[in-house]
């Protein structure tokens, strides 16, 4: 069943300002945080705290609160100068979803088939909307709209203030890929191997480009270009109006990376250990490092610096590929780190949050 109601925007999108982190890879350009500072090899964690499981998704960050999503189901709130806790909610399943900042509220996805809105300043839950299996995506806020899919196959709009649903739209197969927002299209991969490309206001399907294999990873836009990876071992440049392939580059191994972008560079993760960075508008490999055994994590562009989890946190020259510093926590990290200021906030799966510097 499909709903829909047309009714006028009523709030914005949240205002990022320097330093904040307020969905996956920083804000909705998908940008991965370029213009991040580029950061000398960390010596200290300033602080670490405890979350009390496993986390996989990555931390957001706004006034001075860092917000963090545990396996076991605790969302934290942290003061980012010390650590201490402010609050911490208790979902009835697993989240493996990076929580978004939306005016008052964080949103993120849970085991249960739900998304979650709580209360900034003290976790109280303001509203929740149930699907019919696991939300591991991030929600996507703009101008006042949630854009998130369920691993029922549907792709969902509801609204920020309210949690009403306005339209859900059937795919192809399960959606683990975070969509992408643009001013009038909505674009998303699914676990039956498809690009899909959806009218924001309807949910209609505009257009469908097939790939080899499902699709976890989140897609990109760069002007005209989407891109995306695929487990069928491709990247993926796509003509964002129809769907037609500009570009694809094979790598070793399926990728699950999210791409993060910066000018005409693109770089990516390949479970094959490598990181990729492409020239979006030819497809041309700039370079190729390996980073680690396995990578899934997204990558993020500071200024002339990439980093990447995969094991530890790993900084790379964004010219060349070559790896600047590594720096380890103790126990393997899978989530994208948030880059502020003279620090690098991490999640990892020993269950502990740190702030290095």
């Amino acid at each position: 069943m499909e709903t829909m109601d047309n009714s006028a925007d009523t709030t914005s999108e949240p205002i990022t300002t320097a330093g904040d982190w307020v969905t996956l890879l920083h804000d909705n350009t998908r940008g991965g945080g370029q213009g991040a500072p580029a950061i000398p090899t960390p010596v200290r964690a300033r602080w670490q705290a405890r979350t009390g499981g496993s986390v996989r998704s990555a931390p957001v960050l706004r006034d001075g609160i860092l917000y963090v999503g545990a396996l076991p189901g605790s969302v934290h709130a942290f003061n980012v100068e010390t650590g201490r806790p402010k609050w911490t909610f208790q979902a009835p399943g697993h989240i493996h979803s990076t929580p978004s900042l939306s005016g008052n509220k964080v949103l993120f996805g849970c085991d249960d088939g739900r998304v979650y809105a709580l209360d900034c300043e003290t976790g109280a839950r303001v509203w929740e909307v149930a699907t019919r299996a696991e939300v591991w995506c991030s929600p996507v806020v703009r101008r006042g709209l949630v854009f998130f899919g369920s691993a029922d196959g549907h792709m969902y709009m509801v609204e920020a203030e309210t949690g009403k649903t306005r339209w859900k739209r059937a795919l192809d197969g399960r959606v683990y890929s975070t969509a992408y927002a643009a001013e009038k299209t909505i674009y998303v991969g699914s676990g039956g191997g498809s690009v899909f490309a959806l009218d924001k206001t309807t949910g209609k399907i505009l257009w469908t480009t097939r790939t080899g294999n499902g699709i976890d990873s989140s897609p990109a836009l760069a002007g005209d270009t989407l891109l995306i990876g695929s487990e069928d071992f491709f990247f993926y440049a796509l003509d964002a109006s129809n769907g037609a392939v500009k570009w694809k580059y094979e790598t070793g191994l399926g990728i699950m990376s999210s791409p993060a972008v910066s000018g005409d560079l693109v770089v990516a993760g390949s479970k094959d250990g490598f990181l990729y960075g492409w020239e979006i508008s030819t497809g041309e490999l700039r370079w190729k490092t390996r980073a680690g055994l396995v990578i899934t994590a997204p990558p993020v562009i500071g200024e002339s610096v990439v980093y990447i989890q995969s094991g530890g946190t790993l900084a790379l020259d964004n010219a060349s590929g070559k790896i600047l510093w590594r720096a380890g926590v103790g126990s393997s990290v899978q989530t994208a780190p948030v880059i502020s200021g003279k620090s690098i906030y991490i999640a990892s799966n020993d269950g502990e949050v740190y702030a290095l510097e």
